[in-house]
């Protein structure tokens, strides 16, 4: 606790505020971007955007791994549902919208889905009921597809499949510098993909792409230090990636969950929801596990789901596009309670960061 609130300390937030004013370039607007939902939090909740001179701006991209899911891996998991399948996940993929409906539609309906707070639990469910098939729904960045890797791997009861939804972080990031009008100058690149993967897969932005690039932690002043050290590389032209979370992220990353990742997936195309398909952004297990499959082992075929409803603008809001408040339905149609849009449902979604954040943005 002592040193968490040491990087909390308003003082030493303000000290590096006056310092981002003062490397700051005096002409032109600046777009920084994160692609980390936890980013977004702490950005918002401690109102550090009001520190920022006016022409810096830091806007989310797609961080939040639940917001990304596309509707057509919703829909097979209800198909799954309606076939029988015990489905498991975490709390904040129920209310996720699919096409038509989402997982807790299917649940009030009498759908046998299941809340676990660990891939454990759910594989324990399945040993005790195992004349039921038992399904887990892998969603996340690089950060929690170890935990599926290394349970893959492992022993499981021949009832248990794996829907994997699992989605790569740098790919996105790639796509971002090609979005229309967003013309970025500079990323944020987030600390727990980092701690699993090291800094290497960012090395293309900036080699490549002229890109300030830096790994940071989660507290305000590891924010407020990686905007002061991407504006001080524009200022001096010395673009380079750096790492202001090195207390947890080293160079080689995590070599351990890197190794059960390369054994368990293969690295495939992927849909991301407000984005479309990204080459080389999706895990698929690979084949010596198809038994663990689920879209194998029941033959899922869903290619295209219906991402975009009733006038939301999620998508707009995954790539940064437009502000949450910036869409008509925000905090009217579309609340926490009653979510219309992905960016809305999960504790990391953007929409719902700045609903329940709301003052900070007044």
């Amino acid at each position: 606790m002592e040193q968490t609130l040491k990087f909390r300390d308003p003082e030493l937030a303000n000290s590096i505020a006056l310092k981002i004013k003062a490397v700051a370039p005096k002409q032109g607007h600046f777009k920084i971007c994160h692609v980390c939902g936890t980013h977004e939090w702490t950005i918002t909740h401690f109102g550090l955007r009001s520190l920022l001179p006016e022409n810096v701006e830091v806007i989310a991209g797609p961080g939040c791994p639940v917001c990304i899911v596309p509707a057509a891996e919703i829909d097979e998991a209800l198909l799954l549902a309606k076939q029988g399948k015990v489905i498991t996940c975490f709390g904040d993929l129920l209310r996720v919208p699919g096409s038509k409906f989402s997982l807790i539609d299917a649940k009030a309906a009498g759908a046998d889905v299941r809340i676990v707070y660990a891939l454990s639990d759910a594989i324990k469910m399945a040993e005790k009921e195992n004349s039921k098939d038992f399904v887990f729904f892998a969603v996340g960045f690089e950060t929690t597809a170890p935990i599926t890797a290394v349970e893959a791997l492992g022993h499981l009861p021949a009832n248990f499949s794996f829907l994997v939804s699992h989605r790569l972080i740098p790919p996105a990031m790639k796509l971002l510098l090609s979005v229309e009008d967003l013309k970025l100058n500079g990323f944020i690149a987030p600390g727990h993909v980092s701690a699993i993967i090291g800094l290497k897969p960012y090395e293309i932005f900036t080699k490549n792409y002229n890109m300030p690039t830096v790994v940071a932690g989660f507290e305000p002043i590891d924010v407020l230090m990686s905007i002061y050290l991407i504006l001080k590389q524009i200022n001096t032209g010395d673009i380079r990636l750096e790492n202001e979370y090195s207390r947890v992220v080293h160079p080689e990353g995590n070599k351990k969950a890197l190794d059960l990742m390369e054994k368990a997936f293969e690295v495939t195309a992927g849909n991301w929801r407000g984005i479309g398909e990204l080459p080389n952004s999706a895990l698929q297990l690979k084949e010596s596990l198809k038994e663990y499959d689920t879209r194998k082992k029941y033959n899922i075929q869903i290619k295209q789901g219906e991402d975009v409803h009733r006038g939301c603008q999620c998508h707009q809001v995954i790539v940064g596009k437009i502000r949450p408040n910036q869409c008509p339905m925000f905090l009217k149609s579309c609340t926490p309670a009653n979510p219309v849009g992905a960016c809305m449902v999960s504790s990391e979604g953007t929409c719902r960061v700045w609903a329940k954040n709301v003052a900070a943005q007044t």
